[in-house]
């Protein structure tokens, strides 16, 4: 009910809908060339109307009330089926509907009097709170294998740096809208992806960047936030395109049938057991994928943060299109305090850092690194303290590299400049933020806003494109009203 109440404020100081790209996106403008340089058939449609921003007043809303229930619980969790299919070739023409069979489909027309007045639709959605009782699993589950072996590191020096300036940050404009209708990939067509958000990106081979989006709705998507059905937990994009000066174009997305995106990580679905599983960074060692995740207990906590079960790596060894969630490679959070629930891993001169907060958007910063050949092996990282890296006393032991709230970290090592690049979403200065440092563990520079609350009153994420350079940083940026995701620019001097 607050949501409503929000929504209804904001009227007053900014209703209607707007352009995608209308301050400086020469994707958006008809104007530019809008090439491609995906795989054919990638790339926008011509012919499709522009891209716009919701209004902050939905046309419907899902007012979710919650109520009790004792669940039974099986652990571990029953196994399902993964199905995938090879991605099929685009259309040579980005404009023809791969599926129009599916995609197509008419929905019945909006009816009652909020309709007729032109009023928002609100609709109770009664959803169930579940208390579960832990049962033994059937068996069918996936069999532990053996764990790790003990590793015992010692404790190093890791003295702060000396701090940087703060970046320096020019025009910071929409490229493209990047998911949805309307958008550059077109992946309500090609891929039932109709409303997602993050958009977390990392090298996965030479030439060719992986996209992991969060929570995503198929048809009947509604915003704002992922309202509609077809819900899968994340989806999986690749694209190899250079030219983002127009828009970053997805070759293809990790499927499970026919125009269907698949999702990656399973979630039990269940509130206050396990709601879902979200990406939080993903990065590449030989031809091993590696994603960090948050497994949400339920998002029915703070208004606009989440209380997780434990901050999680998964790993796939087919070029991502199956993944493992390893059973020893957690961090349980613990009375909902502990450090390392939403991560950022970032691999560096043998080492992969794990930059960390705790659940919600409200945390501070924490650092650990561990050996690239002991990744899954949790007893082999090493937390920043004080000016060391040590594992005594494990996660509960690091200290702050950065004070908060953040929330949402990417990070980038900037190999020719030899420098660190993190942006997070700072709630309390209402903007995504660039912080930039010598050194992994700090000092950290000043913080610089890169776009805000004044632009895009519901924006979070800010993931950067692991292709940025000194001058132009890209990354993705979602926005609740409009539940989809877009590429930024932003320039640096």
């Amino acid at each position: 009910m607050r949501r409503i109440f929000a929504v209804v404020a904001v009227l007053v100081l900014a209703s209607g809908v707007g352009v995608v790209g209308g301050q400086a996106a020469s994707a958006e403008s008809g104007g530019p060339d809008r090439s491609i340089d995906g795989l054919p058939g990638s790339g926008p449609c011509s012919t499709d109307p522009p891209a716009t921003h919701a209004s902050l007043i939905p046309e419907r809303l899902e007012v979710p009330i919650p109520y009790p229930r004792i669940i039974e619980v099986p652990f571990p969790a029953p196994e399902t089926p993964t199905i995938r299919i090879d991605a099929p070739p685009l259309p040579a023409d980005p404009c023809a509907d791969p599926c129009p069979d599916l995609t197509n489909v008419p929905l019945p027309p909006a009816t009652g009097l909020s309709s007729t007045l032109g009023l928002p639709q609100i609709s109770a959605n009664f959803t169930p709170f579940n208390f579960g009782i832990p049962v033994q699993g059937s068996g069918n589950g996936p069999l532990l294998p053996d764990p790790p072996v003990p590793a015992h590191p010692v404790t190093e020096n890791a003295p702060l740096a000396p701090p940087l300036a703060a970046p320096r940050v020019g025009a910071v404009t929409m490229v493209a809208k990047e998911t949805g209708a309307s958008s550059v990939n077109r992946t309500d067509k090609r891929w039932q992806v109709d409303g997602t958000d993050l958009g977390i990106m990392w090298e996965s081979e030479p030439g060719k960047i992986a996209v992991a989006f969060g929570d995503t709705v198929g048809r009947d998507f509604h915003p704002p936030g992922g309202q509609g059905q077809d819900w899968r937990s994340n989806v999986l994009a690749f694209s190899t395109d250079r030219n983002l000066s127009n828009g970053m174009s997805f070759d293809e997305m990790v499927q499970d049938s026919r125009c269907h995106a698949a999702e990656i990580l399973g979630s039990r679905k269940l509130d206050n057991v396990e709601i879902t599983t979200i990406p939080t960074s993903g990065f590449a060692l030989g031809s091993r994928q590696y994603l960090s995740y948050m497994s949400i207990r339920t998002w029915n906590s703070i208004p606009g943060t989440m209380f997780t079960n434990h901050g999680g790596i998964a790993y796939s060894d087919d070029g991502g299109q199956t993944w493992t969630k390893d059973p020893y490679a957690q961090w349980d959070n613990i009375f909902g305090l502990a450090r390392f629930q939403v991560t950022a891993m970032v691999p560096q001169g043998g080492y992969v850092y794990m930059f960390g907060t705790p659940n919600t958007r409200l945390g501070e910063i924490g650092l650990a690194r561990v050996p690239e050949d002991q990744v899954l092996n949790k007893s082999a990282y090493q937390y920043w303290s004080s000016g060391t890296w040590t594992a005594v006393g494990g996660a509960a032991s690091a200290t702050p590299i950065l004070s908060g709230p953040a929330g949402e970290l990417s990070v980038r090592y900037d190999a020719g400049r030899d420098r660190w690049q993190m942006t997070y979403l700072d709630t309390a200065k209402t903007s995504i933020t660039l912080r930039e440092s010598a050194a992994p563990q700090g000092s950290w520079s000043e913080s610089t806003p890169l776009v805000g609350v004044d632009r895009y009153p519901e924006l979070y994420g800010g993931f950067i494109h692991p292709w940025s350079t000194d001058g132009e940083l890209y990354f993705m940026l979602s926005t609740w009203s409009d539940y989809n995701v877009f590429l930024m620019r932003a320039e640096l001097s």
